[in-house]
């Protein structure tokens, strides 16, 4: 989170990436998936995001 925080899209991008990789609960998926389609957001890719908020 805090390569997010710092505007390190790419980074933050990634960390989130092998988050997703991990074995992790429905809560913590939703915040990841969340987080994922911010950063999309973000950086003006307007149609991935949706991937992304309705549940990759």
């Amino acid at each position: 989170m805090s390569a997010q925080s710092e505007g390190n899209y790419w980074e933050a991008l990634k960390n989130y990436y092998g988050a997703m990789r991990q074995e992790i609960g429905p809560y913590d998926r939703s915040y990841i998936l969340y987080n994922i389609g911010r950063i999309h957001t973000m950086n003006e890719e307007h149609t991935k995001p949706l991937e992304y908020y309705f549940g990759h």
